[in-house]
């Protein structure tokens, strides 16, 4: 049995004998549909039979590395469980590989993920009336956007935006470029501060002439400077989770992932290197990218 075959008789199944909602169902197979991309992103050609338990805990850690939410995981394991109890009851197979799959111990603390509601609370207090609010917000609107690491965000370059195309160049861990697609109301803020506030500044030092976001002093930001911008803007907004910069990353991904985008399209986007191959950076299919943040991104959604 095949992976499409096995699904389209699981979703029989929960509709015919568990009598579940068509939510439930959509929620149940987004579950195992996000499993098999994992497979074929690792190159995996194996049937739904031929799944092992260490198959199963390989993929949730591969989801904890993405940054997704315990709540996330935990539903990923309620419906791969859902699935291999169907085909236990189908008699298809004789042993449960989810029978000892546990969401993974954290290594590391990961920081809280914003509700898009909290996210556009810390948007919406910041002061535009000020040049350096200009600045702010643009630097909001782009961590949110387009899911980059601090780092990236404070060496983007004038030369690496491409906001006719909607997309930006980022240069990543280990000097990875990649492009990641800019969604139009960050585009808006982005180039309200660069045509209102960057271009009219005066004391732009030489080695920051092609850094894009600038202090009040013409010299690259800091990665500690935006992370006092974001715990600011985090306590006007009434926000009190424990959050920095790296939030709106895991935001991010967690939001587009839980709202049904494709986890290649995500993992492009983030960069990350751990997943798949390094070739992984080149020809990108920048439309599909580009769809992908358009249907999934709830800034987006809200904007449309």
């Amino acid at each position: 049995m095949n992976w499409p075959a096995a699904q389209h008789a699981f979703k029989a199944y929960l509709l015919l004998e568990r009598s579940m909602s068509p939510h439930t169902i959509d929620a149940y197979l987004n579950d195992v549909g996000k499993f098999v991309q994992w497979l074929e992103l690792e190159g995996r050609q194996i049937s739904p039979l031929a799944v092992k338990p260490d198959d199963l805990t390989r993929f949730i850690l591969w989801a904890n590395n993405l940054g997704l939410e315990a709540t996330t995981q935990s539903r990923l394991i309620s419906g791969l469980r859902a699935f291999y109890k169907f085909l236990l009851v189908e008699d298809m197979l004789d042993d449960d590989p989810t029978e000892l799959l546990e969401s993974p111990r954290m290594r590391r603390k990961i920081p809280e993920v914003l509700s898009v509601h909290e996210i556009q609370a810390m948007l919406d207090v910041v002061d535009l009336s000020d040049p350096q609010g200009q600045r702010n917000r643009a630097i909001l609107e782009v961590l949110y956007a387009c899911g980059l690491r601090v780092s990236e965000l404070v060496n983007l370059k004038l030369t690496q935006l491409f906001l006719d195309a909607s997309f930006l160049k980022v240069l990543g861990k280990n000097n990875k470029e990649r492009l990641v697609p800019i969604g139009a109301e960050a585009v808006k803020f982005l180039k309200i501060y660069l045509e209102n506030v960057r271009a009219l500044q005066d004391n732009i030092k030489k080695e920051a002439e092609n850094t894009v976001f600038l202090n009040r002093r013409g010299g690259k930001m800091s990665r500690v400077m935006v992370f006092l911008i974001v715990k600011e803007m985090a306590e006007k907004a009434g926000v009190r989770k424990n959050i920095s910069p790296h939030t709106f990353r895991h935001s991010f991904a967690t939001h587009l992932v839980e709202g049904g985008a494709d986890l290649k399209a995500v993992q492009d986007m983030l960069g990350h290197e751990s997943i798949t191959t390094t070739e992984i950076y080149t020809h990108l299919d920048t439309e599909y990218l580009k769809e992908t943040i358009y249907l999934y991104h709830p800034r987006l959604k809200m904007s449309a």
